[in-house]
Formats: C-alpha cells, sequence, structure tokens
C-alpha cells in the first residue's frame, strides 16, 4: 500500500510540473545560469543510471574484474567514442563487445 501511494504521489508531483511549465509556456523566463545547468541533466541522470549497473551488474557488491561483461563493455564504448566521437560506431561496438565477452565467458567459465 506504501509503495502505490509513492508512486501516485511522485506522478501526480511529476505531472503538476509539466503541466505548469505547460500553461506557464514563455511566461517563465529561466536564468543563463540555469539553462547551462538543465543542459548536463541528460548526461547525469543517464550516468545515476548506467554506472550502478556496470560497476555492480548484481545489485550487491562492486565486481571490477574481467568477469563483469558490462564494465568491459562500458570502457571499450568508452575507448571507441574517445577515439571516433561516433555514437552509432559506439552503440554497436559496446554491443558488439557485450555480447562477444559474455559468449566468451560462458565458454571459459
Amino acid at each position: 500500500m506504501n509503495i502505490t501511494l509513492m508512486i501516485l504521489g511522485m506522478s501526480a508531483i511529476t505531472v503538476c510540473i509539466k503541466a505548469l511549465i505547460f500553461i506557464l509556456g514563455d511566461r517563465v523566463a529561466f536564468t543563463p545560469l540555469l539553462k547551462k545547468a538543465l543542459d548536463f541533466v541528460p548526461v547525469t541522470v543517464l550516468t545515476a543510471i548506467i554506472a550502478p549497473m556496470t560497476l555492480a551488474p548484481h545489485g550487491r557488491d562492486l565486481e571490477l574484474n574481467w568477469h563483469n561483461p558490462q564494465l568491459i563493455a562500458a570502457a571499450f564504448s568508452a575507448a571507441v567514442c574517445a577515439a571516433t566521437r561516433h555514437q552509432l560506431l559506439t552503440i554497436f561496438a559496446g554491443l558488439a563487445m557485450f555480447f562477444a565477452w559474455q559468449f566468451w565467458l560462458q565458454g571459459v567459465v
């Protein structure tokens, strides 16, 4: 019951905030500093989602070894991104490394 109320409360707050911005429209003016800060929100949220899944994929302890295909694929993706600056190539290379590493681990371990 508490979880249901919490989800409903979060939903109501989210809808109210989005509706308020939609209704006020152009009458709300953000300062240049706030606009610049809001540019970093997608990167920050994505990092907050990906980092725990990469470093502790089973939700318990950190798995900082070669048995963690998420960590290997993330490191490989970072290297590909740094070398090429091509987003689609980075995504495909990371996925390929993840599945190849996981397939290789099943044969080794």
